[in-house]
């Protein structure tokens, strides 16, 4: 007797009946791009990611509704303030850009949208790295306050969950226990436990403003080659209180989605980051693959390797397209 596999692949009907991963409009997150410099419902088009954009808090917040009603569950604000120093005050002002936007979406939508706000220094520091700089140095014990007051001020606009991306060690704690202290415990954080070195980030620090102005981020964002050190990222964050834990980039770290997923009881996304959306939209505009295909490959693939959420500006149109 031969075997055939093909048998339950020869039509769409039976390969939709033995799917083993599907995607949904559950598993979406959609980034919004905050610009304090914008006026009122201006918007402003990223030129490294076509059909994205930065947001006046107006628009963002007009944005948010537009989301929901994809059916979309949550949305994660990154803000780019007026106002930029070596301390990043602006990051912690209670009115600033980002806690205006949460506020705004909050009085607006209520619980129908899951608001994550972002926590690091880089979009508000003059020197663009994420944490406190002494001597060419990033200082880790002084940024976790600065840090905590982020995550404070972001509980205190009515955020559902904080997210801390700069790869501080110990700053989950920290964040933890000013949030238990203040009476928010009740307040989430995913935090980018396993956040790497990555060539992909380009378009997001054209979009953020963050580019550091010297050196890199080579000291604390995780080295490339390394995935035993993820997996003890990931503990150590568990261990001081995350509730939900995210690899980045996740194209190409799919590998380390897969090992949290079989270790960590515990929810693990991926952010599918800016250049593997501008890699994709580069090669569709010059007919060198079919882009929808190939964006619903991308994300199918990030599912398959065991992420329970997504973090991806392709977040709408796949919504729309999953509703048809």
């Amino acid at each position: 007797m031969l075997i055939r596999p093909r048998r339950l692949r020869k039509n769409q009907k039976i390969r939709n009946l033995v799917r083993e991963t599907t995607l949904t409009t559950n598993d979406l997150i959609m980034p919004i791009f905050v610009d304090e410099n914008l006026k009122e419902n201006e918007k402003k088009e990223i030129k490294s990611m076509p059909n994205q954009y930065r947001f006046s808090v107006e628009g963002a917040i007009n944005e948010a509704k537009e989301i929901t009603d994809l059916g979309i569950p949550a949305v994660i604000l990154f803000g780019i303030p007026k106002h930029k120093d070596e301390t990043a005050s602006s990051a912690y002002d209670k009115n600033g850009v980002v806690q205006r936007t949460i506020r705004g979406i909050k009085d607006e939508l209520g619980d129908e949208l899951l608001v994550i706000a972002d926590c690091c220094l880089c979009e508000y520091t003059s020197h663009g790295h994420c944490g406190i700089v002494k001597d060419g140095k990033i200082l880790n014990d002084a940024t976790l306050p600065i840090l905590a007051k982020i995550a404070l001020s972001y509980a205190e606009a009515g955020v559902d969950i904080v997210a801390p991306s700069d790869m501080m060690d110990g700053r989950v704690k920290a964040i933890r226990e000013v949030l238990e202290k203040n009476g928010y415990d009740d307040v989430a954080i995913m935090s980018y436990s396993a956040k790497y070195a990555s060539s992909f980030y380009g378009p997001f620090r054209e979009a953020a403003e963050s580019a550091p102005k010297f050196g890199d981020r080579r000291s604390y964002q995780m080295d490339i080659g390394n995935a035993r050190e993820a997996m003890r990222e990931i503990a150590l964050d568990i261990e001081e209180g995350a509730d939900l834990i995210l690899v980045k980039p996740a194209l190409p770290y799919l590998d380390i989605i897969r090992m949290a997923k079989d270790r960590f009881d515990i929810p693990i996304g991926g952010y599918c980051v800016s250049g593997e959306y501008a890699m994709i939209e580069a090669a569709a505009k010059n007919n060198w693959l079919n882009r929808d295909s190939a964006i619903f490959e991308v994300l199918m693939c990030i599912k398959r390797a065991g992420a329970d959420f997504i973090i991806t500006y392709w977040a709408k149109e796949i919504a729309k397209k999953l509703k048809q």
